[in-house]
């Protein structure tokens, strides 16, 4: 018999699971001799988050056969067993590991399969699960920077949900720990459809002129926010590990109103609207531009009043995201010496219609939509993908974007960035580095919103509000012992 050295992974995985026997954990470096996943090898993946993002994600990757998912982790044990939640949606890492196992016994046609391990803590799972070649992570934004940056000081491979971080100081410490440690990384975000290149070319023509501003903006949220006050504490669900959940943050009493899918409202726990949907949209527009990072970011938020005896008085609002934003970036231009203004609008608000629009009789969309202001013309798009583009103030604007074709290479350097950059073919264009300049945006973005309509001058340099000293108190989160970044 040959020895492991010699052993193919994707041929002992095979035979392995022909044979009825639970999958053993090969890591890449011991069968392929390298310290690289060869490109015929199949990666033994750990999923860490198994709410509706991670199980929707998985269902794809249990029919992937570059990927094998060998463990799955999650706080929750089983969220759709909780009392007062009838039909509510599955959950939780017995649900993960129940699909893993149902889905790779049909792949057998052995009508059984035991080789998924479950975890609560993913500490434990990073230091059992000898044979990791990359973890997938879909938790909630704050424990995005403790587990990514864990699996990489365990020279795993990391695949990450948007953001990075919610919060500025964890967005550089993630980025910098992925330089130093160079372990491939990719984010889910990165997208790079075919009208990517449209636009890019567009602009290197120079067909609306200078772009003078970028404007974004969508009609979320759609769940709560703008809470001035904590929730009442509620019994904590059997089987729900809530000190895991809270990971680094100041311990406090449990409420539903924290988790699941309504954690994006909360300073502490999520990146609100913004972190949610410009992830998408910025990545490729930063790239069209070869835009950097902001030097100045101000935030206008709607605001709350409640009357007491007659006299009205403004809530201050410490905790969570309000129910509308205006945010405007002043960006710079890398090697030009010009900046742009970028604007970022939420809760249905919009930038103005421009002018030619109006006298068509059209407006602008209420799901969301992008303007490009030139200083010869406008481009006016869809939210997500640069569809249905529109340009206007250029004579044969549309006909002269209609006539660019995609070249096949382009297309092809889209493919698979992940898979690639995980086997060491080339790096993923989606991978930390790269995303530096858009996670600092939207940290920075979050943080002016924090503030309350002070404009903050921003030294990326040096990491730190210039203007408002009292800002850089909320760059970082307050830890609990043991879990500092």
């Amino acid at each position: 018999m040959n020895s492991k050295k010699d052993l193919n992974r994707r041929d002992f995985i095979k035979k392995s699971a022909a044979s009825g026997i639970a999958l053993s954990i090969i890591p890449s470096h011991v069968l392929g001799g390298s310290g690289k996943i060869a490109p015929s090898d199949r990666m033994n993946v750990a999923l860490i988050g198994c709410g509706m993002m991670g199980l929707g994600a998985l269902n794809g990757y249990l029919k992937d056969s570059d990927y094998q998912i060998t463990s799955v982790c999650d706080p929750e044990r089983d969220s759709n067993k909780y009392p007062g939640r009838p039909g509510g949606a599955p959950g939780g890492r017995e649900e993960g590991r129940r699909r893993v196992e149902k889905a790779y016994a049909e792949n057998t046609g052995k009508g059984t399969y035991k080789g998924c391990n479950a975890y609560a803590d993913f500490r434990e799972l990073l230091e059992k699960e000898k044979g990791l070649d990359a973890v997938f992570n879909f938790t909630p934004d704050h424990l995005h920077a403790p587990i990514n940056i864990a699996a990489m000081k365990k020279k795993v491979n990391v695949a990450t949900h948007k953001p990075i971080s919610n919060f500025l100081n964890e967005v550089r410490a993630s980025i910098d720990y992925a330089n130093k440690s160079g372990v491939p990384t990719h984010c889910y975000f990165f997208q790079d459809p075919p009208k990517t290149y449209t636009m890019m070319q567009l602009m290197k023509q120079g067909i609306i002129g200078k772009v003078t501003e970028l404007h974004r903006w969508t009609n979320r949220p759609t769940w709560p926010q703008a809470k001035a006050t904590l929730p009442d504490p509620q019994p904590i669900p059997e089987g729900f590990d809530w000190q895991l959940w809270l990971g680094p943050s100041t311990d406090r009493p449990y409420s539903p109103e924290y988790t699941h899918f309504v954690y994006r409202g909360w300073f502490e726990f999520g990146g609100g609207v913004l972190c949610d949907m410009a992830f998408y949209g910025f990545w490729r527009d930063w790239r069209v531009l070869n835009l950097g990072v902001p030097v100045s970011a101000k935030a206008d938020c709607s605001i709350h009043y409640e009357l007491n005896n007659y006299v009205f008085k403004k809530i201050e609002n410490k905790l969570s995201f309000p129910w509308a934003s205006r945010i405007h970036w002043d960006v710079p231009v890398l090697d030009k010496n010009e900046n742009i203004d970028v604007y970022w609008y939420d809760g249905n608000m919009k930038p103005p219609t421009p002018r030619a629009m109006v006298d068509r009789g059209m407006d602008l969309s209420d799901a969301g939509g992008v303007l490009f202001i030139g200083e010869k013309g406008v481009i006016y798009t869809a939210f997500d993908g640069y569809n249905d583009m529109q340009i206007f103030n250029v004579d044969n604007g549309n006909e002269i974007a209609a006539s660019i074709t995609v070249p096949e290479e382009y297309i092809a350097l889209s493919n698979d960035e992940m898979n690639n950059a995980f086997k060491g073919i080339r790096p993923s264009r989606g991978n930390f580095k790269n995303v530096q300049p858009i996670s600092e945006t939207i940290a920075l973005g979050n943080l002016a919103i924090r503030m309350g309509g002070q404009r903050l001058q921003w030294d990326s340099q040096n990491m730190r509000v210039t203007n408002v000293p009292e800002a850089n108190l909320y760059a970082t989160r307050e830890y609990r012992p043991g879990w500092e970044i």
